[in-house]
C-alpha cells in the first residue's frame, strides 16, 4: 500500500517486526490549531488550558485521525489520555447512536482510579459534543453501571474484571466496538490482568481500530501487540530509560530498620516537602507506614486492598492539600494525575528498574521542578546499578545523615532473597545514628534531602549531561 507521507519506515532496525512504521519527529506542530481537530474539540482543550501539544499529542493525534492503529510509548504524564481521546471523539462525533448495552468505544484500564480519572478526561474533552461516557469498575456496587449501559454509550471506559462481570451478566456487548484503547498496557500485565484482557479481546469485533498506550515496553507488550494490531504506527517519544529532565535525583543508603524514622526526619525538618508521594512495595507496608506518618503529619494510604471510597478519600485529600503524604504501591499509583508534586520518595525499591522511571515521573511536572528520593539498604546495592544502568546516570548519594549504615564491602555481603527488601546489614550505625548520638533533631546546612546535615557525593562513571 501507498503510506501517507507523514509515515516513515524506521531507522535501521528499530522493532521491525512491531511497528514497520513510524511517527517522525519532525513534524510541525506547535499549539492544537495546527492539528486537524474539529472546532468542539479544540474549544474545549482550550478551556482547560492547554496551548501547545506535548510530543506524544503531536505525533499520535495526526496517524490516529487518519484511522490507523497505534501503539505509544511514552513515560507518565506525558497527555497520553489526550493523545488518544481527542481523535476517538473526533472519530465517533455524528456517527451513528450506540444501542442497548453496546458502546462504540471501549478503553481497558488496570486501576478504578486510573478509569475515573481516564472518563473524567472524555467527558471534559467532548463537552461541545453529542456523546455519552460511562465508566465501569469493581469495588462499588452495579446497579447504577448497569443503568449507564441500558441506555448504551459512545464511550466505555472500564475495568478488566468488573468489564468481565457484566458482560457475563449480559449488561454489556462488545460486538459493536469501533475504537479499543489497553491503557497502561504494561500495568495491565503487571497486575496479572492479561487472561482478562484477551477474554475481552476474544469479544471485540475484528474490524476496529485500537490502539495500545503503554508507559513502558516490555517483551510482553510486544508480543501482545502483534496480535492486536493491523500495520500499526509506533510513537516512542520517550525511550523507557527517560527520566523526567528536571527531576533532581538522590539516593540515601539506610537500614531497613531504619526507614522510617529517616523519612520522618525529612518530612520534619524539609520545609520544602510540600507535598510527597512514598512508594512501599506491599499493601501491607503501605497502611502501617501511613499509620505511622499520621503521627507527625497528614497522611494516607492507597493500594488494592482499600474500598474505592477510601481511596477516593484519599486521593482527593491529595490533590487538595488535605492530605500532605500520600503512601501508595505501584499498582494504584498509576490512578494517581496530580502535577503539584513536590517530591517522590522510594521508601523501598521497586521490583522492577522500569518502575523506578514510572514513579519519579509522578513529580516534575506541568514545567515545575521535583525531586525523587531512594532508600537504599546496603543489601540492595546490586539493584540499585540496575537502576542507573536503565537510566545511564549515576544517582547522588547523600552522605553524613542520621542514619547512614556502616557499609559492608559486597564482596562479604550475603545478597538479599530476591524479590523481597532483604534484612539489611548487621553492622552498627556511624556516628550520628539514633543509638549512637545525633538523631532526629540533629539540624545544620547542606543538601534538602539530607534529613540532617546530609551532603551529597557523586559516585564514579557516568555524567548526567
Amino acid at each position: 500500500m501507498t503510506l501517507p507521507h507523514l509515515y516513515l519506515h524506521p531507522p535501521g532496525d528499530f522493532l521491525p517486526d512491531l511497528a514497520p512504521h513510524v511517527a517522525p519527529k519532525g513534524i510541525c506542530v506547535t499549539t492544537f490549531d495546527d492539528l486537524p481537530l474539529i472546532d468542539p474539540l479544540k474549544q474545549a482543550v482550550a478551556a482547560l488550558g492547554y496551548e501547545k501539544p506535548t510530543p506524544i499529542q503531536a505525533r499520535a493525534i495526526p496517524p490516529l485521525l487518519d484511522g490507523r492503529d497505534v501503539l505509544g510509548c511514552a513515560r507518565t504524564g506525558t497527555g497520553k489520555t489526550a493523545a488518544f481521546a481527542l481523535p476517538v471523539l473526533q472519530h465517533l462525533d455524528g456517527g451513528r447512536r450506540p444501542g442497548r448495552a453496546r458502546a462504540r468505544a471501549l478503553v481497558l484500564t488496570p486501576t478504578r482510579e486510573l478509569a475515573i480519572q481516564v472518563e473524567e478526561s472524555f467527558r471534559d474533552y467532548a463537552k461541545h459534543l453529542r456523546l455519552s461516557c460511562a465508566v465501569v469498575f469493581g469495588g462499588v456496587g452495579k446497579q447504577r453501571q448497569i443503568d449507564a449501559m441500558n441506555r448504551g454509550v459512545d464511550v466505555l471506559v472500564a475495568t478488566p474484571g468488573r468489564l468481565l462481570d457484566l458482560m457475563g451478566d449480559g449488561y454489556i456487548n462488545l460486538d459493536r466496538v469501533e475504537f479499543f484503547v489497553l491503557d497502561e498496557a504494561d500495568r495491565m500485565l503487571d497486575m496479572g490482568f492479561i487472561h482478562d484482557v484477551r477474554k475481552v479481546i476474544a469479544k471485540l469485533p475484528s474490524e476496529r481500530r485500537t490502539l495500545l498506550f503503554s508507559a513502558t515496553m516490555p517483551g510482553e507488550i510486544r508480543e501482545l501487540s502483534q496480535t492486536l494490531l493491523t500495520d500499526p504506527v509506533m510513537v516512542a517519544v520517550d525511550p523507557v530509560s527517560s527520566t523526567a529532565e528536571r527531576v533532581d535525583q538522590c539516593v540515601m543508603f539506610v537500614e531497613k530498620g531504619d526507614k522510617r524514622h529517616l523519612l520522618a526526619d525529612l518530612l520534619q525538618l524539609d520545609g520544602e516537602i510540600d507535598r510527597a508521594l512514598v512508594f512501599t512495595r506491599t499493601k501491607h507496608g503501605a497502611n502501617r507506614l501511613a499509620k505511622q506518618l499520621e503521627r507527625i503529619t497528614t497522611a494516607a494510604a492507597i493500594h488494592g486492598n482499600k474500598s474505592q471510597n477510601a481511596r477516593q478519600r484519599a486521593l482527593e485529600g491529595f490533590k487538595s492539600g488535605t492530605v500532605r503524604v500520600l503512601v501508595a504501591t505501584d499498582i494504584a499509583a498509576r490512578g494517581i494525575d496530580v502535577d503539584e508534586i513536590s517530591h517522590v520518595i522510594n521508601f523501598d525499591l521497586p521490583n522492577e528498574p522500569e518502575s523506578y522511571v514510572h514513579r519519579i515521573g509522578r513529580t516534575a511536572r506541568a514545567g515545575a521542578a521535583g525531586t525523587a528520593i531512594l532508600f537504599c539498604q546496603p543489601d540492595e546495592r546490586s539493584e540499585l546499578r540496575r537502576i542507573e544502568r536503565l537510566i545511564d546516570i549515576g544517582i547522588p548519594v547523600v552522605d553524613g545523615h542520621a542514619y547512614e549504615p556502616e557499609m559492608v564491602p559486597e564482596s562479604q555481603q550475603v545478597p538479599a532473597k530476591k524479590g523481597r527488601g532483604g534484612r539489611g546489614g548487621r553492622g552498627g550505625r556511624s556516628g550520628g545514628g539514633r543509638r549512637g548520638g545525633g538523631g532526629r533533631n540533629q539540624q545544620g546546612g547542606g543538601n534538602k534531602a539530607g534529613g540532617g546535615g546530609g551532603r551529597r557525593r557523586r559516585r564514579g562513571g557516568r555524567n548526567r549531561s
